[in-house]
């Protein structure tokens, strides 16, 4: 019988030189990877030879850990899709995790986009979300320079700062304090993590989505952590050279309750017009039609994952939480969407009109 319990899903990314090589080989022999599979770009690029025990086929091999490390062929999705169906008849292990590792350039909004809006991939797989490694020695600069590094960061739910064993002195300790204030700022909901310490094992990284696999419910309050975003949302710098000057993050709630056809309405209006920039949004949403039980949403940049409906408020209290992290997006704008929806359901429907009009001009 075709075991059909999706499987949780993760991304790691990462700059050139990062560390990220090194820390996937450390998690390879993680226990809790024995039965994980691994998708990669190419063998070579991340040494894993020393783990090889048999191949399976033209792309696929089994390490001496247990797992199993596929590179890709062509499109990400039919990569998984054929894993998937080996998996079923069983040519390959059953394997009970994956792990997508992108090149150092890459931008891991496709992967995401190609995890949340494929048929097959939404009915077989749970996104657990981004873990984003940073060199804790060189971060700084490549942030500067590359506004790719800093939309790795941007989109992360775990940031791995690797390295710090080099950072000595007091220069040392200030350069570690400076990038790790750095990576708050950009990404506040992120958890940051070291290798140094031993702090990015498997079990850290991977408890970072929706559901909680060791209680089987869902973990809610740690997947959002809006109170971050909060507490970090007035500190924003103004080096206009910096590339992360035009990033920011806000949070906002809603005790009003917003209507199904409000909220697919709300959510196509900000694709529309801030797709592009909307580099990371999550949240918990009060509905009209089920106002007990709200409903999780979960979008990168113009694609949302169908929304999730949760049993229960996590804190019992009953309003939207809603978490962003854009690039040159105002809070006013899109707070004044959502909250322009809500007056419908207290019959601000000519409210909504004139302010949905204005806010997108």
């Amino acid at each position: 019988m075709i075991d059909r319990t999706p499987i949780p899903t993760a991304i790691l990314t990462g700059f050139l030189g990062a560390g990220k090589t090194s820390l996937l080989n450390t998690l390879l022999k993680d226990p809790m990877m024995v039965n994980a599979c691994v998708i990669i770009n190419e063998f070579g690029e991340i040494g894993i030879d020393h783990l090889l025990v048999e191949k399976s086929d033209d792309n696929i091999i089994e390490l001496a850990s247990g797992c199993l490390c596929c590179t890709i062929r062509g499109d990400l999705i039919d990569t998984i899709g054929n894993l998937l169906a080996k998996r079923d008849t069983g040519e390959i292990k059953a394997f009970d995790r994956i792990l997508i590792e992108t090149t150092g350039l890459a931008d891991p909004a496709p992967v995401l986009h190609a995890l949340m809006r494929d048929d097959l991939l939404l009915q077989r797989l749970r996104l657990e979300g981004v873990i984003t490694v940073v060199d804790g020695v060189n971060g700084w600069a490549t942030l500067d320079a590359h506004p790719e590094a800093v939309k790795q960061v941007a989109v992360a739910d775990r940031i791995v700062l690797t390295k710090l064993d080099l950072l000595n002195g007091l220069e040392g300790e200030e350069k570690m304090f400076a990038i790790i204030g750095r990576l708050r700022k950009l990404n506040p909901s992120a958890r940051l993590l070291t290798t140094h310490r031993g702090e990015a094992n498997a079990e850290r990284l991977f408890t970072m989505g929706l559901y909680d696999p060791k209680t089987k419910t869902s973990n809610v309050q740690a997947w959002l952590n809006d109170e971050a975003v909060q507490r970090a949302e007035h500190h924003h710098h103004h080096d206009k050279s910096r590339h992360d000057t035009h990033i920011r993050s806000f949070a906002f709630k809603e005790s009003r309750a917003i209507s199904p056809q409000g909220l697919e309405l709300f959510l196509e209006l900000l694709s529309s017009y801030h797709g592009a920039n909307l580099l990371r949004m999550k949240g918990l949403i009060k509905t009209s039609d089920d106002p007990t039980r709200p409903l999780a949403v979960h979008g990168v940049q113009h694609v949302f994952h169908p929304p999730v409906r949760i049993p229960a408020w996590p804190d019992g209290v009953e309003e939207t939480r809603l978490v962003f992290i854009v690039k040159d997006i105002e809070k006013a704008e899109i707070e004044g969407l959502f909250k322009a929806f809500t007056d419908q359901i207290t019959g601000g429907a000519d409210a909504f009109t004139d302010k949905t009009l204005s806010l997108n001009r």
